[in-house]
């Protein structure tokens, strides 16, 4: 019975989490113009147009490189804060840790306003890169609380072990940090990625001729719903499963081997 109970219970919870995905995903064949019931046969006419249209193509780009760019700086950013902060002693340091945790409870609204009133005040333009950077400051934080969690006496002991035998500093992050706390690292980056990927509020306020996928993705939404927009949809959840894939199949078993 108790069983019985459990696994109705994982059922419920991941038709809850994906019964809106798989709808998506099957209207995004629908041969109609609606994505609403009943399905009128099935048509790849709608991918064809998504993948033949050129600025979300551009938009498609903008994000990836967008979402690789600022999780690359956040990662560098987060670790080399974690590594100092875990390893030196210094004065206030829970304090230094706190604030750098402290963007993960601001809403994203308050951080792009913020970032907005900052860049219109020093003459920078909306851009990629201001989105970039709005993205950096929310990805931060993330990245420095899981290599700040995984950093431990093992680690330490060979970062001595390789000062003793002569490895500078940079030789010790490099050789040995980095190739220690790899999974962790990993981790870190793909998720930044993740976030940065399907971000909305910054970039939608921090870029204003190049945009990101999902500001181009509400742009369509405002002209009405579309079997076009579910498309969009599902090649982002495939795109976004096909990560979190080869996270498990490659960081994350080896990390348990």
């Amino acid at each position: 019975m108790g069983r019985g109970l459990i696994w109705a219970y994982l059922a419920a919870a991941y038709a809850f989490i994906f019964l809106p995905v798989a709808v998506l995903v099957v209207f995004s064949f629908q041969d109609g113009r609606l994505p609403v019931p009943p399905l009128q046969g099935v048509s790849l006419r709608w991918y064809a147009k998504v993948l033949s249209d050129g600025d979300l193509m551009a938009a498609l780009v903008n994000s990836l490189l967008v979402a690789t760019v600022s999780a690359s700086v956040a990662l560098l950013l987060g670790f080399l804060a974690a590594h100092a902060l875990a390893r030196v002693r210094l004065p206030g340091s829970v304090l230094m840790r706190g604030l750098l945790i402290a963007p993960m409870t601001v809403s994203g609204l308050i951080i792009g306003l913020g970032l907005l009133a900052l860049f219109n005040q020093t003459g920078i333009r909306p851009s990629l890169v201001t989105a970039g950077i709005g993205h950096v400051v929310i990805n931060l934080p993330l990245c420095f609380a899981i290599c700040y969690a995984a950093m431990g006496d093992q680690q330490r002991n060979a970062e001595r072990a390789a000062r003793d035998l002569g490895a500078s500093e940079v030789q010790v992050l490099r050789l040995v940090s980095a190739p220690m706390l790899a999974p962790a690292l990993a981790a870190a980056f793909f998720l930044s990625v993740t976030f940065s990927w399907d971000e909305f509020i910054i970039a939608f306020l921090l870029t204003r001729f190049d945009v990101t996928l999902p500001v181009e993705i509400w742009s369509m939404l405002r002209s009405g719903l579309s079997p076009a927009t579910n498309a969009v949809g599902a090649l982002v959840f495939l795109v976004s499963t096909a990560l979190v894939v080869a996270l498990e199949l490659t960081v994350f078993r080896r990390a348990r081997r």
